[in-house]
């Protein structure tokens, strides 16, 4: 059994499922039983009481099958739509990819971009660590868009507004590049929660008028180098993510699908009964 597998079945929520459906299946086989007797008087047989015994117990391995986690997915009618959250490597996926980066959209590794991070594996996995291709390629992406300001600093001296978004065209597949976190000076990226809103409406625009309705992959956005995971840890990352697609996806259609890719040690740290539960609450009533 897995580590992740067995945090699922000692989970609070798994007990507490599998309990409630026990006990509503013994409740239900109870006043049954109750119902047979009051009719046939069955009670004076003494099989009688042995068999609502056994068919009460059945539902032990019922409940435990209703309750068993299940991959975390959720499909929707309104918006059409599917989000699943899956296990694995971004980079093997064959779909669009969205990939987080700073409002100034630098490169450079490793000076001023983690070689460990997201957008520098971009850059060894997607681009075989030619900067100077990947420089052409969001320039290119951004040569209509207005830049905000110039910032004094090593690197990347334009600034873009926050959320901007830049689309790459990597066949067979689109690059959607977010700039959600603010460079300064000292070349240290800083996010909020309100840029992170801010920044993922917009790339749902981007996605909805450039991803010809494709399945789209994402990472978990808000950590690292953003300085957020201890104000948006992981599970409420994901949670904001989805809560700004499925508002973005009343309105326009951005997606068939919306697939969160995490790393395995992060997956499995996940409480991935409540993340299903939350997709689930998100089902028209």
């Amino acid at each position: 059994m897995s580590s992740a597998l067995r945090s699922d079945l000692f989970s609070k929520r798994f007990l507490l499922s599998a309990a409630t459906w026990f006990f509503a299946w013994a409740g239900v086989i109870a006043a049954l039983g109750q119902l047979l007797d009051w009719t046939f008087k069955l009670a004076k047989y003494g099989w009688w009481s042995h068999a609502v015994l056994g068919v009460a117990l059945v539902g032990i391995p019922l409940s435990i099958w209703r309750s068993w986690p299940r991959p975390v997915e959720e499909t929707y009618e309104s918006p059409r739509t599917r989000i699943r959250i899956v296990k694995g490597d971004l980079f093997d996926e064959e779909e669009h990819l969205v990939i987080g980066t700073c409002d100034t959209f630098d490169t450079a590794i490793p000076n001023i971009i983690e070689r460990t991070s997201l957008q520098g594996i971009a850059l060894d996995r997607l681009y075989g660590n030619d900067v100077a291709r990947l420089d052409a390629d969001l320039d290119a992406a951004l040569v209509n868009t207005e830049f905000r300001e110039k910032v004094c600093k090593e690197g990347k001296t334009v600034r873009y507004p926050l959320g901007t978004v830049a689309v790459v065209e990597r066949p067979p597949r689109r690059l959607f590049f977010v700039g959600y976190t603010k460079m300064d000076e000292n070349n240290n990226a800083q996010g909020t929660p309100d840029g992170l809103w801010v920044s993922l409406n917009s790339l749902w625009n981007a996605i909805s008028q450039h991803g010809n309705g494709r399945t789209v992959c994402m990472p978990v956005i808000g950590g690292g180098m953003s300085r957020m995971s201890n104000i948006v840890p992981t599970q409420d990352s994901i949670r904001f993510t989805i809560l700004s697609f499925m508002f973005a996806s009343r309105t326009n259609k951005i997606c068939d699908e919306l697939r969160i890719v995490l790393r395995p040690q992060d997956y499995d740290r996940l409480d991935r009964l409540e993340l299903q539960a939350f997709l689930t609450s998100l089902k028209p009533s």
